[in-house]
């Protein structure tokens, strides 16, 4: 029985998305085909594997495939296939709205793209390729079962504004849409989609590679009798697409063109890869990998529920669609396809993760993939800027975790530093840069470049013209405590621990008596100034590191930053507050005054407020809080006022 047709209509973000693809954003649409091709593909996937999965479920997998079917008279393209189909409730979610596919930020992106090419991108970004239908069609129906269910479910619309769900119990396994073409306008790329020569064309160039048959009727032989046939014979059907797996073939028999199709394929991205890594292992474990290296971070990739697109297949039947045992975390970004000969069909995800064999696969996929993007560092600075500019945060990430591979991922990162505004410098740059007698490579963390540049802690390491590296994502707060060093050279915070940059040649002995002289000197007001600042500082003495300003603030050697406090605090992780120390540079007049003026009126209330703001403005100096900043700013006013 059918029950009743109901109508909704679309959110005010879908009819304008709907418009959008009406009036033809895409000049190529073309790729509608490519788009339902690629769905029905996905759903003969999924078939399979619950067929693997549920051996009591009630599905026919005997004969999967996807079928074109056109009606010249009715104008319309069927896109047909027998896989898992879509069950009433997931037609309502994935099809009956458009929310689900990122619509808003399609739109603003759309909006805000002044280049015609790249709005062509969005659609495989945003994962809105089946309202690209609307692009060639009037109305657009979907019909379609779930496999196991006994009813099925049928959507239709028109683009204008609503769209109707029925149940009804006629529906074959899987999914048909069923497109009522739109006349053929060729100023306005829009072909005669009835055409089986276009048809073909279309799948020639972007759908070859499906692993499934793609059927449609064979082309007469003899048009010339072809309006005068009387028989009723069906017409023979073949398959039109070649479906041996690209990874399967040969390096030679592939172009670059079926290469970034296949990636376009299981990505939904519509950029060409930036890079595609091949890979075969022979011997006692064989397998076969076809990898890629996205030219544009998918904008899941920091978010918690993202996939990382590395699919599984065993013996070139697919098996997992995002295999996490295959890629860590910090190569999520990869995408492709690793076919095993020797699992289990029916592997289960937890069975993965012990198994031995993907353990050894995933130990020299993460190594190929590596050294190709260290082959792309030394071979295409180019590509290497973009892939860095894309992934070197999340690359960052395996210094953490990946014990061994930190080496390798070391030599691919590139940091920005002092050498050079624009260029980034690899540690290997900066270990053949380091001046004479240098022992350490220099960095320090901050929010922005400006704000390290800035820095008090800059001034002497500016002053003696030592490199340092400038860490701005969040991840460096992280990573640099965990790696001690790079080439024998240990990694060293400016803004921690004591500062030595004397040369051997400076380090004479009248140099040394200045600085005990200076030590004995200051020690009174050192010693003051500590027990006044007891309850914000752990201790005040004098710097080495500072040339111009005033005072500075650091942590000792093995002391969590403030920035790091708040990223664990952020994460919901109890961290004390840790004390740092004051530094002040003797040779600045702030502070032999202070000196002077402490040792003439040690009791002068006044001297207590003049220490207090010089460690505000350290605090400021590095883009730190105060702790009051009301009282800061009664103590500064207070004192400008007496300068008047």
């Amino acid at each position: 029985m059918t029950t009743g047709v109901e109508t909704f209509e679309f959110q005010v973000e879908a009819r304008q998305l709907l418009q959008l693809m009406i009036h033809s954003i895409y000049s190529n649409k073309d790729v509608f085909l490519r788009e339902l091709i690629s769905n029905a593909s996905d759903a003969l996937d999924k078939l399979r594997l619950e067929a693997l999965r549920d051996a009591g479920l009630e599905a026919d997998t005997s004969d999967l495939h996807i079928a074109l079917e056109v009606d010249k008279e009715r104008h319309t393209l069927t896109v047909r296939d027998n896989g898992i189909g879509m069950s009433h409730e997931e037609v309502v979610q994935l099809i009956g709205t458009i929310a689900n596919s990122g619509t808003a930020t399609f739109l603003k992106e759309w909006r805000e793209s002044k280049d015609a090419a790249a709005s062509q991108d969005l659609i495989g970004q945003f994962g809105v390729g089946f309202y690209s239908s609307f692009m060639v069609a009037d109305e657009v129906t979907l019909l379609t079962r779930r496999a196991g269910d006994s009813q099925g479910t049928r959507w239709e619309s028109s683009g204008e504004g609503t769209y109707t769900i029925e149940a009804v119990d006629d529906a074959p396994q899987g999914t048909a849409v069923i497109l009522r073409l739109k006349p053929e306008d060729t100023e306005d790329h829009l072909y005669d989609y009835t055409s089986p020569r276009k048809i073909r064309e279309i799948v020639k160039r972007y759908s070859d590679f499906i692993t499934w048959p793609i059927k449609m009727a064979a082309e007469s032989t003899n048009r010339a009798e072809e309006p005068d046939r009387t028989d009723e014979s069906a017409p023979e059907i073949e398959t039109i697409n070649s479906m041996k797996a690209l990874w399967a073939r040969s390096k030679d028999e592939v172009t670059d063109d079926e290469y970034h199709e296949f990636y376009k394929h299981i990505s939904h991205d519509w950029n060409n890869p930036l890079e595609t890594i091949r890979m075969q292992a022979e011997g006692t474990f064989e397998y076969q990998s076809l990898l890629f290296i996205p030219s544009q971070a998918p904008r899941d990739l920091y978010m918690q529920d993202r996939k990382r697109g590395v699919q599984l297949y065993v013996k070139r039947v697919f098996i997992m669609d995002d295999c996490e045992a295959l890629m860590p975390e910090y190569l999520r970004f990869v995408k492709g396809v690793v076919d095993a000969a020797d699992l289990s069909l029916n592997v289960s995800r937890e069975t993965l993760q012990q198994d031995r064999q993907i353990q050894l696969m995933r130990r020299r996929l993460v190594k190929k993939v590596l050294s190709t993007v260290k082959d792309m560092m030394s071979g295409n600075a180019e590509r290497y800027a973009t892939f860095w500019k894309e992934f070197g945060r999340v690359l960052k990430e395996g210094l953490l975790g990946d014990l061994e591979n930190r080496d390798t991922i070391l030599e691919v990162c590139s940091f920005a530093s002092t050498h050079d505004a624009e260029q980034p410098a690899s540690l290997r740059q900066y270990v053949e840069r380091m001046k004479e007698g240098q022992q350490h490579i220099y960095y320090m963390t901050g929010e922005s470049r400006s704000i390290i540049e800035s820095s008090p802690h800059m001034e002497a390491f500016q002053a003696k013209g030592f490199e340092v590296l400038i860490l701005t994502d969040p991840i460096d707060e992280l990573w640099v405590d965990a790696v001690p060093e790079f080439d024998g050279k240990q990694l060293r915070s400016i803004a921690k621990g004591q500062v030595d940059l004397d040369s051997e040649e400076e380090k004479n002995e009248e140099a040394e008596a200045e600085r005990e002289q200076r030590q004995k000197d200051f020690a009174d007001l050192l010693s003051w100034m500590t027990t006044t600042l007891s309850d914000q500082v752990k201790e005040v003495r004098l710097s080495s590191r500072l040339t111009t300003s005033p005072v500075c603030i650091v942590g000792d050697t093995h002391d969590v930053t403030p920035a790091l406090e708040n990223i664990y605090r952020a994460m919901g992780q109890h961290v004390p507050e840790t004390k740092r120390i004051l530094e002040l540079n003797p040779t600045h007049p702030l502070v032999s005054g202070l000196r002077t003026a402490h040792g003439e009126r040690a009791d002068d209330a006044g001297l207590a407020e003049t220490a207090e703001l010089l460690h505000g403005m350290a605090l400021l100096a590095e883009g730190g809080e105060l702790s009051d900043p009301s009282r800061f700013i009664k103590l500064m006013a207070g004192r400008l006022e007496q300068t008047l």
